[in-house]
């Protein structure tokens, strides 16, 4: 599809900074901000730009998001899909979880909850479960990577294979219609490899945006996860393939 002059110079300001705001547009490009959304829903349709609120981000299909960035993305529902994740873990359970932004929303659902060990290699899940005194804490170590607070490498697979827990909470990058769960980072993947072989359950949290997304990693698939929190599955392939793998969906909008 031809793009007009005003998407065009939206893709090039986008691609400048890797994000673009409404109003910062509306004044840039002396438009309405109705105009601008209307632009950015467009381009987003399109596959172009990704929205999130106040604006819309770049994505790319081989290096992921910033994390500021990625905490912008469907924010709302993040937080619903990590109560429901959280609802399904009882007291008393050991719970591996992994990086990511829907990961720390199950994080923040578990704050209150009593007698949980949860062995982590993401350093904001520890921090935001460290003022739960009714939950102890083990940070996996390995190597920091300093722009999301994730620990990766060899070391952090070994601390993860010490241990087997009742319940893994993990996030991925996106998921294809044929139930492949993916992620940009090899070292990462690695990690999450390990958890989910050494849990007794493993629960999947991720939004609908992971849908439409890429990346180049493969971590495994669904036949691997027993329940899949979501916001929505528009998707008929990937509901046939969870039906198939005997996943148990549940979705924002069901509950």
């Amino acid at each position: 599809m031809a793009l007009s002059f005003r998407h065009q110079s939206i893709l090039d300001i986008a691609r400048n900074i890797g994000r673009v705001a409404v109003d910062d547009l509306a004044e840039t490009l002396s438009v309405t901000p109705q105009t601008i959304r209307r632009d950015l829903n467009d381009l987003c349709d399109q596959g172009q730009l990704t929205r999130v609120h106040g604006g819309a981000i770049l994505e790319s299909g081989v290096e992921n998001l910033a994390y500021d960035a990625r905490r912008l993305i469907a924010a709302d529902e993040k937080e619903m899909i990590g109560r429901l994740c959280a609802d399904a873990i009882p007291d008393d359970a050991s719970i591996f979880i992994n990086i990511g932004t829907s990961t720390e929303a199950v994080a923040r659902a578990l704050q209150n909850r009593r007698n949980l060990m949860v062995i982590t290699n993401n350093l904001n899940v520890a921090n935001i479960l460290a003022s739960n005194p009714h939950c102890d804490v083990v940070v996996t170590g390995g190597m920091l990577r300093r722009s999301d607070g994730g620990l990766v490498g060899e070391s952090t697979v070994d601390i993860v294979e010490q241990f087997r827990t009742d319940y893994a909470v993990i996030g991925v990058s996106a998921i294809d219609e044929d139930g492949s769960l993916l992620d940009f980072d090899y070292r990462e993947v690695r990690a999450t490899q390990a958890i989910i072989k050494n849990a007794r359950k493993t629960f999947l949290v991720a939004d609908s945006s992971k849908l439409s997304r890429s990346a180049p990693v493969r971590i495994g698939d669904m036949s691997e996860i027993n329940h899949f929190f979501t916001d929505e599955i528009k998707s008929a392939k990937l509901r046939h393939v969870c039906d198939q793998a005997s996943v148990k969906i549940t979705t924002v909008e069901t509950e």
